[in-house]
């Protein structure tokens, strides 16, 4: 009778044992809390595409991920938290092999990425930071310190460094802004005889950018330059001036976008700096490839990438947020 038990307990045993087995090797290579992994998915998330810098960086991590050989899957939260955190579920739930994000707010998006890392989607951020480190593997970004003062700088002495100016400041809850606002004025605040007669928030937007503008030129017609945040918020400033038949006012901006460099060809606009989109995005793409065939970077965290002035003398030496050389 013993046998029998014996017999019985060591058949129960082995039975276990291959479902394990059965179980593990019908699960995945690798797992996303409980979700498997499609390792050859790369989901690409931005702000609007109605914006070309957005579209750029989008077009550009795509097409990179699809010469590597993935799918990716395009999307965009247009600057809401609520929408990117339905995003991102929708990236876990299709089980990402990584993530490249172009966030929607430096504090708030912390939960987001914090989510997605935790369920097993690597996080590479391009264009803007978070105010955290160690969740994202990588933090792509352009250095908008630099890239702030190039613009200050080109803009003193296109001013003969002296004269009234404006400057128009993007979203103040964006990193960026704040940013590039400080690397503007530790510029201009050299130039005592440079004087701000006005500083306003334009939210990144070209519309906002041509209200605050013509609110400005109301209380202070006599300005003689604008230092805008983005080429956005610039071309709105000088389309602003143009309708105030004030074309001679110094407007540069930063971007490096297809309207700025076109406007600065026409003499509407002096400067931009260029921001390098498809650079960072395609960079970001294939450090996502190596962290998915390695499974560790090989990278720090926080990268930088500096910007490069245009003005009319060398125009035509840039594309869609590149230099032609490079594509």
């Amino acid at each position: 009778m013993m046998q029998v038990q014996n017999v019985s307990v060591y058949i129960s045993s082995l039975f276990l044992t291959l479902l394990i087995v059965v179980a593990v090797s019908c699960g995945g290579e690798k797992e996303n809390n409980g979700t498997q992994t499609n390792e050859n998915l790369m989901v690409i998330i931005t702000p609007s595409h109605d914006n070309p810098f957005f579209k750029a960086e989008a077009d550009a991590a795509e097409k990179r991920a699809q010469e590597l050989g993935y799918e990716t899957l395009k999307l965009s939260h247009e600057g809401d938290l609520v929408r990117q955190d339905q995003l991102i579920d929708k990236a876990i739930a299709n089980g990402a092999a990584a993530l490249i994000l172009d966030n929607a707010g430096a504090d708030a998006s912390v939960t987001a990425v914090e989510k997605a890392t935790n369920a097993g989607v690597p996080v590479f951020l391009i264009d803007r930071e978070i105010n955290a480190t160690g969740i994202a593997v990588a933090q792509l970004v352009s250095n908008n310190y630099q890239c702030a003062r190039s613009a200050a700088e080109e803009f003193v002495n296109a001013m003969g460094e002296e004269g009234r100016y404006v400057e128009l400041v993007g979203k103040e809850s964006d990193t960026n802004a704040q940013i590039r606002s400080q690397g503007f004025n530790e510029i201009l605040d050299q130039y005592p005889v440079m004087e701000q007669v006005a500083r306003q928030s334009a939210n990144w937007s070209q519309s906002e950018g041509y209200t605050k503008t013509e609110t400005i030129l109301q209380a202070h017609p006599d300005i003689e330059g604008v230092l805008s945040g983005n080429d956005t918020m610039a071309l709105g400033a000088a389309s602003a001036l143009r309708t105030s038949g004030k074309e001679d006012v110094i407007v540069v901006g930063i971007d490096g976008s297809p309207d700025a460099i076109e406007a600065i060809k026409e003499g509407r606009m002096h400067a931009t700096v260029l921001q390098p989109a498809v650079k960072m995005a395609t960079s970001a793409v294939e450090q996502a490839d190596e962290y998915i065939q390695t499974g560790e970077s090989q990278h720090q965290e926080k990268q930088l990438f500096n910007c490069e002035l245009i003005t009319a003398e060398n125009a035509d030496q840039f594309g869609l947020f590149r230099r032609l050389e490079e594509e």
